[in-house]
């Protein structure tokens, strides 16, 4: 009896993962009977939405957030401007060049992905002054991003957008010194794509089952009543970051493409729309035959039918003014080659939207998305690559910024916090045309409730060990993290509602750093 319910336990959880991923192929294309259109300020109160960008790959945020006071500078220009592309991006202040033409400051003839085509680091103002590690010779630090990033500028002016330094997975905190010396324990297998995304997203490898995103919505999907189905929502396919011990993520098209349905035994019966009037009935009829003997053939069939009912609810919402009108995002022009691409991360972006303006009527009031970026893994041709890759993830948010000021007419801003994550940052120094594997790297996270406009965490010593410099902040060109994943996801996890206590649970090693929230909400 107990083995058998073990696997019955098994069975449903596996069948529940499969049937709630199923309405990925109908996507917002179905139509039914729609909701009450009335969307109002006071039906969406007390709704807060966690969406993760996460940049798959690697981002080398060594040339997104840039220290540019003049000793940081030298050490960043002396790693970075070599090899057979250098990828060290141009100081303030510098002219775009045209391709083609010599740039001033190097003397190079400006190639498709040279760095001088994008002129200079864009400057950052920053509320507070960052701590000024012993040995250097700054007075004071000043920063700046990547030219690409231009977008996301009047979102951190206006205090949308907070800048958190070095952060990465740490059991506790360690120095150099001691990470040489193999004194104080450090994540399982760093370095490694699959290994250090499961640990950002979940924990340890091969210990964790659960990401902290699905983990917050175990917490608190009851809130969202008979709804709860829509607590952990994914553009982006299966993610280790949503699954939970009870919750399971709900994966959502971008494409808007009704499903079509095929009955090949006769061309004359072929469901054209999903959406028509008889498929629900149909569906729910097939899924609904509860009168076997076999409990585990009862089991499927009541899953797939609260699947089905699901979509058909979810999809319903299309017809809401508010979901209807969630404009498009605007055209994105790729800097490297000046053509008119689409901006998956925008689209992404764009369905979330759709989603949040659909919760007030379906009674959500806490969900947690993810959507994801490809493409950061820039071992070769980093400038170019880069440069299309930052400027799309400023166009997106900032687009979905945009939408959300006015979605259905409420500013959901303040109820959304949207924030990045990359398995790791790259090394500091290149390797020829590009950058290897690291550890700590810098993230953005965005929303109306984001204590905006600063600089969060201690921002690392730059410069490789060479010429009797010896960095305190850097092994082996990857900087050691002085923030870790626990103190960003927790200060997250509290904005969001979930308790001191439960962080302390969902993140056993919180407890192991001095400052386990950051400051960065409200």
């Amino acid at each position: 009896m107990s083995n058998q319910s073990h696997t019955r336990r098994h069975f449903l959880r596996a069948a529940g993962a499969v049937s709630l991923a199923a309405p990925a192929s109908v996507g917002f294309g179905l139509q039914l009977a729609a909701f009450s259109s009335a969307t109002s300020q006071s039906a969406a109160a007390g709704y807060r939405a966690l969406v993760c960008v996460n940049l798959g790959g690697g981002s080398d945020s060594n040339n997104m957030l840039l220290a540019t006071d003049s000793d940081s500078w030298r050490r960043y220009w002396l790693a970075r401007n070599t090899g057979n592309q250098p990828i060290a991006l141009m100081p303030p202040g510098t002219i775009q060049t045209r391709l083609g033409q010599t740039a001033g400051l190097t003397g190079r003839q400006v190639g498709i992905g040279s760095p001088e085509r994008w002129g200079g680091v864009l400057p950052l103002q920053t509320k507070t002054q960052q701590i000024i590690p012993a040995g250097t010779n700054s007075s004071g630090r000043t920063f700046a991003v990547h030219p690409m990033m231009a977008p996301l500028l009047p979102l951190y002016q206006a205090g949308r957008i907070a800048m958190v330094a070095n952060v990465g997975p740490l059991t506790e905190p360690i120095t150099k010194a001691q990470y040489l010396a193999k004194a104080r324990r450090v994540p399982q297998r760093l370095f490694s794509h699959n290994d250090q995304e499961t640990t950002w997203q979940a924990g340890p490898p091969n210990l964790v089952q659960t990401g902290w995103g699905g983990r917050f919505g175990d917490l608190l999907a009851s809130g969202n009543g008979k709804s709860a189905a829509f607590t952990a929502m994914s553009t982006s396919g299966n993610s280790v970051f949503l699954t939970g011990s009870s919750v399971m993520q709900y994966q959502i098209s971008t494409n808007g493409t009704p499903a079509v349905i095929v009955d090949g035994t006769d061309p004359t019966r072929q469901w054209r729309l999903i959406g028509s009037a008889m498929v629900p009935q149909q569906i729910l009829e097939i899924t609904q035959e509860l009168g076997s003997t076999a409990m585990m053939q009862n089991d499927y069939n009541a899953i797939m039918a609260r699947s089905a009912n699901a979509g058909f609810r979810l999809n319903a919402t299309t017809a809401l003014p508010a979901v209807r009108n969630v404009p498009a995002p605007p055209p994105y022009i790729n800097p490297v080659t000046g053509a008119v691409e689409v901006n998956s991360l925008a689209v992404q972006l764009q369905a979330v939207a759709r989603m949040i303006a659909a919760a007030p009527s379906l009674g959500l009031k806490r969900q947690v998305f993810h959507v994801s970026m490809a493409g950061h893994d820039t071992h070769d041709n980093q400038s170019a690559s880069q440069a299309n890759n930052l400027s799309k993830l400023a166009h997106a948010m900032a687009a979905f910024d945009a939408t959300l000021a006015n979605l259905g007419g409420v500013d959901m801003r303040s109820a959304v916090t949207t924030f990045t994550t990359s398995e790791f940052s790259r090394t500091f120094n290149i390797n020829g045309d590009g950058t290897d594997h690291a550890w700590g790297g810098h993230h953005i996270v965005m929303g109306g409730a984001v204590r905006g406009g600063d600089i969060y965490g201690q921002y690392p010593t730059l410069g490789v060990d060479i010429g009797g410099f010896n960095n305190p902040d850097m092994v082996q060109g990857s900087m050691i993290p002085t923030t870790s994943v626990d103190q960003y996801a927790a200060t997250l996890g509290s904005w969001f509602g979930v308790s001191n206590t439960d962080l302390q649970t969902i993140f056993p090693n919180l407890n192991n750093f001095s400052k386990p929230n950051l400051g960065f909400m409200v």
